[in-house]
């Protein structure tokens, strides 16, 4: 892990927000790059000044995006033969695979935005919803929607960490757990105040 720190550090010092739009493309395009390590120590540097929260969360989204983007293609064009097939090569794990797909098969396109929020899934979903040949522009939407709040938070706990920053990498399981449980409420609560202002007795 050390040398993923220090990898990660003088990457991002190098090239600032380019690096994180790359690092995040790299990472949504199912290699294996360590987002919370990433947004981890930006994070830390927008606690230091020396990077601006908005711009660095825009960045980590869209080269989430169009990693995801280019994931979603593979998964379109090259369906799952292609990737138990050639998976391999590009350090895609069949079992990673497998838990996404049964996570889309469970919920659909709904999963393309919780599996952002969830460890491991989060990484592979685009896959699946490529095989599915779901619509393109939900599937942006949706990328983009889970993808936001699991920025913000990584990167808001960086800030939080200071220099202890790194301990990101433990905690970050934990964290999409509770941003996907806070999510699942509110939208809970949202269908039921829709419903009660469609209702006339209410």
């Amino acid at each position: 892990m050390e040398q993923f720190y220090s990898i990660i550090t003088q990457y991002i010092d190098a090239w600032g927000y380019t690096a994180i739009f790359i690092g995040m493309t790299m990472e949504s395009a199912c290699l294996p790059v360590p987002s919370e390590l990433i947004f981890g120590f930006v994070g830390y540097l927008v606690f230091q000044g020396r990077m601006d929260f908005t711009a660095a969360v825009v960045s980590g989204v869209s080269g989430g995006l169009l990693g995801s983007i280019l994931a979603y293609g593979v998964g379109h064009y090259g369906g799952r033969p292609f990737i138990d097939r050639y998976g391999r090569f590009f350090f895609l794990s069949k079992r990673h695979v497998a838990l996404a797909q049964r996570w889309f098969d469970r919920y659909g396109i709904a999963a393309t935005f919780f599996g952002r929020l969830l460890p491991v899934v989060r990484t592979f979903i685009s896959l699946p919803a490529g095989f599915a040949k779901v619509p393109f522009i939900k599937f942006v939407a949706c990328t983009i929607l889970g993808s936001v709040p699991w920025t913000i938070a990584l990167i808001y706990g960086g800030m939080i960490l200071g220099e202890n920053w790194h301990k990101l990498d433990a905690v970050g399981h934990d964290i999409s757990l509770i941003i996907a449980g806070c999510l699942l409420v509110a939208g809970i609560l949202w269908l039921r105040r829709g419903k009660g202002e469609v209702n006339p007795d209410s």
